[in-house]
Protein backbone atom coordinates (compact mmCIF):
# COMPACT_ATOMS: atom_id res chain seq x y z
CA UNK A 1 0.00 0.00 0.00
CA UNK A 2 1.10 3.57 -0.90
CA UNK A 3 -0.13 6.89 0.57
CA UNK A 4 -0.25 9.86 -1.30
CA UNK A 5 -1.03 13.27 -0.49
CA UNK A 6 -2.88 15.48 -3.13
CA UNK A 7 -2.54 19.33 -1.60
CA UNK A 8 -5.45 21.81 -2.57
CA UNK A 9 -5.10 25.90 -2.76
CA UNK A 10 -5.68 27.28 0.43
CA UNK A 11 -8.75 29.18 1.19
CA UNK A 12 -7.30 31.50 3.41
CA UNK A 13 -3.93 31.91 4.73
CA UNK A 14 -3.19 29.00 7.46
CA UNK A 15 -6.03 26.56 6.04
CA UNK A 16 -4.44 24.38 3.49
CA UNK A 17 -5.66 21.04 3.08
CA UNK A 18 -5.32 17.87 1.46
CA UNK A 19 -6.48 14.98 -0.37
CA UNK A 20 -5.00 11.72 0.58
CA UNK A 21 -5.17 8.56 -1.62
CA UNK A 22 -3.89 4.69 -0.88
CA UNK A 23 -2.58 2.87 -3.94
CA UNK A 24 -2.69 -1.06 -3.93
CA UNK A 25 -1.66 -3.83 -6.86
CA UNK A 26 0.67 -4.09 -9.52
CA UNK A 27 3.10 -0.95 -10.40
CA UNK A 28 2.67 -2.10 -13.63
CA UNK A 29 1.11 1.24 -15.61
CA UNK A 30 -0.46 -1.26 -18.23
CA UNK A 31 -2.64 -3.00 -15.81
CA UNK A 32 -6.38 -2.25 -15.37
CA UNK A 33 -7.01 0.47 -12.68
CA UNK A 34 -9.96 0.88 -10.36
CA UNK A 35 -10.77 4.19 -8.79
CA UNK A 36 -12.98 4.25 -5.79
CA UNK A 37 -13.58 7.52 -3.99
CA UNK A 38 -16.54 7.88 -0.86
CA UNK A 39 -18.02 11.32 0.76
CA UNK A 40 -17.30 13.88 -2.24
CA UNK A 41 -20.64 15.41 -0.71
CA UNK A 42 -18.90 15.00 3.17
CA UNK A 43 -21.88 14.90 5.12
CA UNK A 44 -22.74 11.24 2.88
CA UNK A 45 -20.91 9.08 5.78
CA UNK A 46 -21.95 5.61 4.64
CA UNK A 47 -19.02 5.68 2.07
CA UNK A 48 -16.50 6.88 4.45
CA UNK A 49 -17.03 3.98 6.90
CA UNK A 50 -17.03 1.06 3.55
CA UNK A 51 -13.67 2.67 2.38
CA UNK A 52 -12.39 2.02 5.32
CA UNK A 53 -13.00 -1.73 5.53
CA UNK A 54 -12.14 -1.90 1.82
CA UNK A 55 -8.78 -0.38 2.50
CA UNK A 56 -8.00 -3.25 4.77
CA UNK A 57 -9.18 -5.78 2.68
CA UNK A 58 -7.16 -4.53 -0.25
CA UNK A 59 -4.24 -4.17 2.20
CA UNK A 60 -4.74 -7.87 2.62
CA UNK A 61 -5.37 -8.74 -0.96
CA UNK A 62 -2.44 -7.03 -1.79
CA UNK A 63 -0.16 -8.99 0.32
CA UNK A 64 -1.55 -11.77 -0.89
CA UNK A 65 -0.84 -11.57 -4.76
CA UNK A 66 -4.45 -11.51 -5.48
CA UNK A 67 -4.82 -7.76 -6.91
CA UNK A 68 -4.70 -7.98 -11.00
CA UNK A 69 -5.55 -4.05 -11.07
CA UNK A 70 -4.48 -0.83 -9.67
CA UNK A 71 -6.60 0.09 -6.93
CA UNK A 72 -6.71 4.17 -6.05
CA UNK A 73 -8.95 4.66 -2.77
CA UNK A 74 -9.92 7.82 -1.67
CA UNK A 75 -12.23 7.64 1.67
CA UNK A 76 -12.36 11.33 2.04
CA UNK A 77 -12.95 13.44 -1.33
CA UNK A 78 -13.91 16.21 0.13
CA UNK A 79 -12.12 17.59 3.29
CA UNK A 80 -13.08 21.10 2.85
CA UNK A 81 -17.00 20.05 3.10
CA UNK A 82 -15.87 17.41 6.11
CA UNK A 83 -15.28 20.95 7.88
CA UNK A 84 -18.84 22.63 7.38
CA UNK A 85 -20.50 22.16 10.43
CA UNK A 86 -22.61 25.10 11.51
CA UNK A 87 -24.51 25.16 14.79
CA UNK A 88 -24.13 21.80 15.46
CA UNK A 89 -25.50 20.60 11.83
CA UNK A 90 -23.16 19.14 9.12
CA UNK A 91 -23.73 20.68 5.83
CA UNK A 92 -20.91 19.33 3.21
CA UNK A 93 -22.78 19.39 -0.10
CA UNK A 94 -22.10 22.85 -1.03
CA UNK A 95 -19.03 25.24 -1.42
CA UNK A 96 -19.54 28.05 0.65
CA UNK A 97 -17.74 30.70 -1.47
CA UNK A 98 -19.55 29.98 -5.07
CA UNK A 99 -22.23 27.92 -3.97
CA UNK A 100 -21.42 25.16 -6.17
CA UNK A 101 -22.64 21.41 -5.53
CA UNK A 102 -19.54 19.60 -4.72
CA UNK A 103 -20.44 17.13 -7.37
CA UNK A 104 -21.13 19.27 -10.01
CA UNK A 105 -19.18 21.18 -12.89
CA UNK A 106 -16.28 18.42 -13.28
CA UNK A 107 -14.73 19.16 -16.24
CA UNK A 108 -14.84 17.75 -19.65
CA UNK A 109 -11.84 17.31 -21.56
CA UNK A 110 -13.00 15.68 -24.50
CA UNK A 111 -12.75 18.88 -27.03
CA UNK A 112 -9.17 19.26 -26.08
CA UNK A 113 -8.66 15.90 -26.32
CA UNK A 114 -10.10 15.90 -29.93
CA UNK A 115 -7.82 17.93 -31.26
CA UNK A 116 -4.85 16.74 -29.43
CA UNK A 117 -5.55 13.15 -31.07
CA UNK A 118 -6.96 14.09 -34.52
CA UNK A 119 -4.58 12.38 -36.84
CA UNK A 120 -2.63 10.36 -34.04
CA UNK A 121 -5.55 7.67 -33.56
CA UNK A 122 -5.31 3.90 -35.54
CA UNK A 123 -7.61 1.30 -36.48
CA UNK A 124 -6.31 -0.20 -32.88
CA UNK A 125 -8.56 0.07 -30.60
CA UNK A 126 -6.07 -1.00 -27.58
CA UNK A 127 -3.84 1.37 -29.49
CA UNK A 128 -6.02 4.01 -29.23
CA UNK A 129 -7.31 3.59 -25.09
CA UNK A 130 -3.64 3.71 -24.48
CA UNK A 131 -3.27 6.98 -26.43
CA UNK A 132 -6.82 8.43 -24.75
CA UNK A 133 -5.88 7.72 -21.20
CA UNK A 134 -2.10 9.21 -21.74
CA UNK A 135 -3.65 12.54 -23.69
CA UNK A 136 -6.11 11.95 -20.24
CA UNK A 137 -3.48 12.62 -17.98
CA UNK A 138 -0.92 15.01 -19.72
CA UNK A 139 -3.72 17.20 -20.21
CA UNK A 140 -4.99 17.23 -16.61
CA UNK A 141 -1.43 17.51 -15.49
CA UNK A 142 -1.63 21.20 -17.00
CA UNK A 143 -4.34 22.22 -15.36
CA UNK A 144 -4.25 24.65 -12.14
CA UNK A 145 -7.44 25.35 -10.27
CA UNK A 146 -7.23 29.06 -8.50
CA UNK A 147 -9.82 28.09 -5.68
CA UNK A 148 -9.48 25.24 -3.25
CA UNK A 149 -13.13 23.64 -4.86
CA UNK A 150 -11.23 23.71 -8.59
CA UNK A 151 -7.59 22.15 -6.61
CA UNK A 152 -10.19 19.19 -5.43
CA UNK A 153 -12.06 19.12 -8.55
CA UNK A 154 -8.48 18.92 -10.74
CA UNK A 155 -7.12 16.75 -7.99
CA UNK A 156 -9.95 13.91 -8.31
CA UNK A 157 -9.87 14.31 -11.89
CA UNK A 158 -6.61 13.34 -11.86
CA UNK A 159 -6.62 10.46 -9.72
CA UNK A 160 -9.49 8.84 -11.87
CA UNK A 161 -9.39 9.86 -15.64
CA UNK A 162 -7.16 6.75 -16.33
CA UNK A 163 -9.23 4.36 -14.84
CA UNK A 164 -10.94 1.31 -16.35
CA UNK A 165 -13.90 1.47 -13.35
CA UNK A 166 -14.83 4.46 -11.35
CA UNK A 167 -17.01 4.02 -8.14
CA UNK A 168 -18.11 6.74 -6.69
CA UNK A 169 -19.90 6.10 -3.13
CA UNK A 170 -22.74 8.30 -1.96
CA UNK A 171 -26.03 8.01 -0.06
CA UNK A 172 -29.54 9.64 -0.07
CA UNK A 173 -31.61 11.29 2.53
CA UNK A 174 -33.54 8.14 3.45
CA UNK A 175 -33.09 5.24 0.51
CA UNK A 176 -32.69 1.90 -0.47
CA UNK A 177 -29.43 0.66 -1.88
CA UNK A 178 -29.61 2.59 -5.92
CA UNK A 179 -27.14 3.65 -8.73
CA UNK A 180 -26.30 5.35 -11.52
CA UNK A 181 -24.58 4.71 -14.86
CA UNK A 182 -24.58 4.96 -18.09
CA UNK A 183 -26.68 2.17 -20.53
CA UNK A 184 -23.77 1.50 -22.51
CA UNK A 185 -22.10 0.69 -19.13
CA UNK A 186 -25.12 -0.98 -17.56
CA UNK A 187 -24.05 -4.20 -18.99
CA UNK A 188 -21.07 -4.08 -16.85
CA UNK A 189 -22.60 -2.83 -13.36
CA UNK A 190 -25.25 -5.33 -13.64
CA UNK A 191 -23.54 -7.79 -11.32
CA UNK A 192 -22.25 -4.76 -9.27
CA UNK A 193 -26.42 -3.84 -8.74
CA UNK A 194 -27.12 -7.68 -7.64
CA UNK A 195 -24.29 -8.16 -5.36
CA UNK A 196 -25.09 -5.03 -3.88
CA UNK A 197 -28.78 -5.58 -3.83
CA UNK A 198 -29.52 -2.20 -5.13
CA UNK A 199 -33.49 -1.53 -5.30
CA UNK A 200 -33.11 0.94 -8.61
CA UNK A 201 -30.57 0.85 -11.29
CA UNK A 202 -30.81 4.82 -13.25
CA UNK A 203 -29.51 5.36 -16.74
CA UNK A 204 -28.45 8.23 -18.68
CA UNK A 205 -26.16 8.84 -20.71
CA UNK A 206 -26.09 12.63 -19.31
CA UNK A 207 -27.77 13.78 -16.17
CA UNK A 208 -26.74 17.31 -16.25
CA UNK A 209 -24.59 19.42 -14.15
CA UNK A 210 -21.31 17.12 -14.97
CA UNK A 211 -21.07 14.84 -11.51
CA UNK A 212 -17.58 12.95 -11.11
CA UNK A 213 -18.65 9.98 -12.99
CA UNK A 214 -20.05 10.90 -15.85
CA UNK A 215 -17.20 13.47 -16.15
CA UNK A 216 -14.85 10.73 -15.79
CA UNK A 217 -16.17 9.14 -18.70
CA UNK A 218 -17.72 11.87 -20.77
CA UNK A 219 -13.97 12.22 -22.50
CA UNK A 220 -14.13 8.52 -24.12
CA UNK A 221 -17.88 9.79 -25.24
CA UNK A 222 -16.78 13.00 -27.13
CA UNK A 223 -14.13 11.26 -28.59
CA UNK A 224 -16.51 8.06 -30.13
CA UNK A 225 -18.68 10.93 -30.98
CA UNK A 226 -16.14 13.36 -32.41
CA UNK A 227 -14.30 10.98 -34.87
CA UNK A 228 -17.81 9.09 -35.65
CA UNK A 229 -16.88 5.52 -36.33
CA UNK A 230 -13.94 6.37 -38.08
CA UNK A 231 -11.72 4.73 -35.75
CA UNK A 232 -12.35 2.14 -32.76
CA UNK A 233 -12.69 3.92 -29.50
CA UNK A 234 -13.52 1.96 -26.48
CA UNK A 235 -16.02 2.64 -23.91
CA UNK A 236 -13.01 3.41 -22.05
CA UNK A 237 -14.10 4.02 -18.81
CA UNK A 238 -17.17 2.23 -16.83
CA UNK A 239 -18.37 5.01 -14.27
CA UNK A 240 -21.26 4.46 -11.46
CA UNK A 241 -22.40 6.16 -8.31
CA UNK A 242 -23.71 4.10 -5.78
CA UNK A 243 -25.91 5.29 -3.15
CA UNK A 244 -25.34 3.30 -0.25
CA UNK A 245 -28.77 3.64 1.57
CA UNK A 246 -29.46 7.24 3.83
CA UNK A 247 -27.47 9.51 5.72
CA UNK A 248 -28.57 7.57 8.71
CA UNK A 249 -27.70 3.89 7.65
CA UNK A 250 -23.96 3.98 9.39
CA UNK A 251 -23.28 1.03 10.93
CA UNK A 252 -20.58 -2.22 11.22
CA UNK A 253 -23.76 -4.34 9.38
CA UNK A 254 -24.18 -2.44 6.53
CA UNK A 255 -20.52 -1.13 5.88
CA UNK A 256 -19.23 -4.87 5.97
CA UNK A 257 -22.15 -5.77 3.68
CA UNK A 258 -21.48 -2.94 0.84
CA UNK A 259 -17.79 -3.42 1.14
CA UNK A 260 -18.05 -7.75 0.49
CA UNK A 261 -20.24 -6.58 -2.31
CA UNK A 262 -17.77 -4.49 -3.61
CA UNK A 263 -14.82 -6.88 -3.24
CA UNK A 264 -17.33 -9.71 -4.82
CA UNK A 265 -17.46 -7.23 -7.70
CA UNK A 266 -13.90 -6.72 -8.29
CA UNK A 267 -13.62 -10.23 -8.19
CA UNK A 268 -16.33 -11.72 -10.67
CA UNK A 269 -14.85 -8.57 -12.99
CA UNK A 270 -11.01 -10.03 -13.01
CA UNK A 271 -9.69 -7.25 -10.69
CA UNK A 272 -9.30 -9.10 -8.21
CA UNK A 273 -8.37 -13.45 -9.02
CA UNK A 274 -10.14 -15.41 -7.19
CA UNK A 275 -13.56 -17.52 -7.51
CA UNK A 276 -16.88 -14.66 -6.76
CA UNK A 277 -19.79 -16.22 -5.37
CA UNK A 278 -22.96 -16.29 -8.01
CA UNK A 279 -24.51 -13.09 -7.84
CA UNK A 280 -28.09 -13.15 -6.80
CA UNK A 281 -30.72 -12.19 -8.50
CA UNK A 282 -31.61 -8.18 -9.42
CA UNK A 283 -33.76 -7.14 -7.43
CA UNK A 284 -35.19 -4.59 -10.18
CA UNK A 285 -34.77 -4.10 -13.90
CA UNK A 286 -32.88 -0.98 -14.71
CA UNK A 287 -34.73 2.73 -15.99
CA UNK A 288 -34.30 5.53 -17.45
CA UNK A 289 -32.79 8.44 -15.30
CA UNK A 290 -35.24 10.43 -17.34
CA UNK A 291 -38.59 8.10 -15.92
CA UNK A 292 -38.11 9.05 -12.16
CA UNK A 293 -40.87 10.93 -10.98
CA UNK A 294 -39.81 13.38 -8.27
CA UNK A 295 -43.02 14.54 -6.02
CA UNK A 296 -42.94 18.00 -4.85
CA UNK A 297 -45.30 19.40 -2.07
CA UNK A 298 -47.23 21.84 -3.78
CA UNK A 299 -47.38 23.58 -0.05
CA UNK A 300 -45.83 23.78 3.60
CA UNK A 301 -47.25 21.53 6.40
CA UNK A 302 -46.00 18.33 8.47
CA UNK A 303 -45.18 15.34 6.37
CA UNK A 304 -46.99 12.31 6.89
CA UNK A 305 -45.29 9.75 5.11
CA UNK A 306 -47.50 6.66 3.61
CA UNK A 307 -45.21 4.62 2.24
CA UNK A 308 -42.05 3.34 2.94
CA UNK A 309 -38.45 3.34 0.55
CA UNK A 310 -38.05 0.70 -1.44
CA UNK A 311 -41.93 0.51 -1.87
CA UNK A 312 -43.57 0.14 -5.39
CA UNK A 313 -46.32 2.12 -5.65
CA UNK A 314 -48.73 2.68 -8.97
CA UNK A 315 -50.36 6.11 -10.27
CA UNK A 316 -52.51 7.72 -8.69
CA UNK A 317 -51.08 6.39 -5.49
CA UNK A 318 -51.32 8.74 -2.47
CA UNK A 319 -47.87 8.00 -1.00
CA UNK A 320 -47.60 11.46 1.95
CA UNK A 321 -49.80 13.66 2.84
CA UNK A 322 -48.62 17.60 4.14
CA UNK A 323 -50.37 18.60 7.45
CA UNK A 324 -51.70 22.39 7.65
CA UNK A 325 -53.06 22.24 11.03
CA UNK A 326 -54.39 25.76 10.33
CA UNK A 327 -56.59 24.84 7.80
CA UNK A 328 -57.06 21.54 8.90
CA UNK A 329 -56.52 20.20 6.10
CA UNK A 330 -54.13 17.05 4.46
CA UNK A 331 -52.78 17.95 1.10
CA UNK A 332 -51.79 14.66 -1.02
CA UNK A 333 -48.84 13.77 -3.00
CA UNK A 334 -49.81 11.53 -5.55
CA UNK A 335 -47.70 8.86 -7.52
CA UNK A 336 -47.24 10.13 -11.50
CA UNK A 337 -46.11 6.90 -12.00
CA UNK A 338 -45.60 3.20 -11.48
CA UNK A 339 -42.21 1.86 -9.85
CA UNK A 340 -39.88 1.78 -6.72
CA UNK A 341 -39.93 4.69 -4.08
CA UNK A 342 -36.65 4.78 -3.73
CA UNK A 343 -35.57 7.53 -1.73
CA UNK A 344 -37.22 10.56 0.17
CA UNK A 345 -36.36 13.30 1.84
CA UNK A 346 -34.87 12.51 5.94
CA UNK A 347 -36.97 16.31 7.11
CA UNK A 348 -40.77 15.90 8.06
CA UNK A 349 -41.61 19.72 7.22
CA UNK A 350 -42.31 20.32 4.00
CA UNK A 351 -41.77 24.17 2.65
CA UNK A 352 -43.85 24.93 -0.31
CA UNK A 353 -42.53 23.18 -3.60
CA UNK A 354 -39.97 20.95 -1.90
CA UNK A 355 -38.67 17.74 -3.53
CA UNK A 356 -40.11 15.11 -0.93
CA UNK A 357 -39.75 11.69 -2.41
CA UNK A 358 -38.19 9.81 -5.85
CA UNK A 359 -39.65 7.13 -7.85
CA UNK A 360 -37.95 4.88 -10.50
CA UNK A 361 -40.53 5.02 -12.95
CA UNK A 362 -39.80 3.22 -16.69
CA UNK A 363 -41.30 6.24 -19.01
CA UNK A 364 -38.76 8.43 -19.97
CA UNK A 365 -40.55 11.79 -19.44
CA UNK A 366 -37.86 14.10 -18.34
CA UNK A 367 -36.03 16.38 -20.03
CA UNK A 368 -32.85 18.78 -19.35
CA UNK A 369 -30.68 18.54 -15.92
CA UNK A 370 -32.52 15.04 -14.55
CA UNK A 371 -30.08 15.07 -10.70
CA UNK A 372 -32.68 18.04 -9.96
CA UNK A 373 -36.40 18.30 -10.36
Amino acid sequence: MQVHSHPLVGASLGTERAITSYRFGPDDDAAPKVTIQASLHADELPGIVVAWLLKRRFAELEAAGRLNARIVLVPVANPAGLNQHWFGTHMGRFDMRSGHDFNRRFPNPGPALAMQLDGRLTADAAHNASLIRAALRNHLAGYEGTTELESQRIALMRLACDANLVIDLHCDWEAVPHLYTTPQAWPSIEPLARYLGSEAQLLADVSGGEPFDEACASAWRYLRGAFDGRFPIPLGLTPVTLELRGVRDVSHETANRDAQAIVDYLTHAGFISGDAPEPPPLRHPATPLAGCDYVESPSSGVILHLRDVGDRVRAGETIAEVLDPFDDRLVPLIAQTDGVLYARHWTRFATAGMLVARIAGEGAARKGDLLVP
